[in-house]
């Protein structure tokens, strides 16, 4: 049994460095394996530099760096796999998912959010860019890998786009922008330019691209212009000012109209905590949603417009506008029960359900006007208790 030196080892493992092995790995396990033949193999009066020559030409054909590349091969083809599994995978579970959220949408099931935004998001997350690593392996030209990368972003970006406008998300039009301007500016000069030389691949490349300019104009069509959103929310936020408006005038008068009126006046105090505890409210949304606590007719010129988003987290558990909202449905259950056995036929009730008071209302608007109806509801019923007088 021949016995290996230490400089024969460092001579093996220089000589397998010089033959183009570049894996550290890779050359320890060689050399490991050929000290073992080497030491197994060899007599001990051996030629050590005959025998190495020919069993290092054992382990390849032409050059001994053809087992580097086997070996990179075979890593690159095991992580193929293993992402070509992944993105098949999440493919079907993104697909079942969402389909499944679409149908709990349409039977109004609980679940329906939760399963389009799960199917979604490993959409657009995990599938599509696992399939654009695994196409781009099979371009050689750098222009389809970068027109692939392109069309997979803008893919991505449409995705949850849409993903954010449906949950009424901020920043939902900004990743619509996104795709349009990449897909308008980048990918389709590119694309056009590159497939309308060629011959085979012109009315492809023609069709495509009006299909492309199609989609972008058909989400731009949906999409509400600056000059007509703005005309929108004057308009609305003028119709809030004119019934804000209508409000202080009817107390202003129901106060010049019970003036003196001890008994009438001593009926008012449950009526003006729910007046104070909507005005209060109102405040708050508006300091939220548009920076000023009160709008005037002036709201214009101010920038003061109301924009009709969701809520979101207005109204936390425990907050202080979560308390005021909590003691107003309360004055308001007091209100109704104490004038319930009212003698006036044309007493009404303050809703309580499907409005602001159970948080049906979600967006700025439809809580505004959810307390200008208890404000006015509350005015009604009053002058009804003065005419009776």
């Amino acid at each position: 049994m021949y016995k290996i030196s230490e400089q024969q080892i460092d001579h093996i493992l220089r000589d397998i460095g010089a033959r183009g092995v570049e894996m550290e790995d890779l050359q320890l396990n060689l050399l490991d394996h050929i000290c073992c033949i080497i030491e197994q193999e060899l007599e001990e009066s051996g030629d050590f530099e005959q025998f190495y020559a020919a069993t290092i030409r054992k382990f390849y054909k032409d050059e001994l760096r053809e087992i580097e590349n086997e070996t990179i091969s075979l890593l690159t083809n095991k992580n193929y796999y293993v992402m070509k599994k992944v993105m098949i995978v999440s493919g079907l579970f993104s697909a079942a998912v969402f389909v499944m959220g679409i149908v709990l949408k349409f039977m109004h099931a609980p679940g329906a959010s939760l399963g389009i935004v799960v199917g979604i998001t490993i959409m657009s997350l995990i599938f599509l860019p696992l399939m654009f690593l695994l196409k781009a392996k099979e371009q050689q030209k750098k222009q389809e890998k970068l027109l692939m990368g392109l069309g997979t972003l803008s893919a991505i970006l449409m995705s949850l786009s849409i993903l954010f406008l449906v949950m009424h998300w901020q920043g939902a039009l900004n990743l619509g922008y996104a795709t349009v301007a990449i897909l308008g500016l980048l990918f389709l000069p590119i694309y056009i330019t590159s497939g309308i030389r060629k011959p085979e691949s012109k009315v492809n490349t023609i069709v495509t691209s009006v299909m492309l300019v199609g989609v972008c104009c058909l989400w731009l069509t949906l999409v509400v212009s600056p000059a007509s959103e703005k005309a929108n929310l004057v308009k609305e936020t003028n119709l809030f000012v004119r019934s804000q408006q209508v409000v202080k005038t009817e107390q202003r008068q129901l106060d010049r109209s019970m003036k003196g009126d001890s008994m009438a006046m001593t009926s008012l105090v449950l009526s003006r905590k729910i007046d104070k505890a909507c005005e209060d409210l109102k405040a708050y949304i508006l300091e939220r949603s548009t920076g000023q606590s009160s709008i005037d007719v002036d709201f214009e010129v101010k920038g003061a417009l109301i924009r009709n988003k969701w809520m979101g987290g207005y109204f936390n558990d425990g907050s202080e506008a979560k308390n005021k909202l909590e003691w107003l449905k309360s004055m308001v259950l007091e209100y109704n029960k104490v004038n319930d056995n009212s003698t006036d036929p044309y007493f009404q009730k303050i809703p309580v359900t499907q409005t602001i008071l159970d948080m049906s209302e979600e967006k700025v608007l439809g809580a505004l006007n959810s307390l200008l109806q208890i404000q006015m509801r509350v005015l009604q019923n009053e002058r009804e208790l003065v005419a009776m007088k």
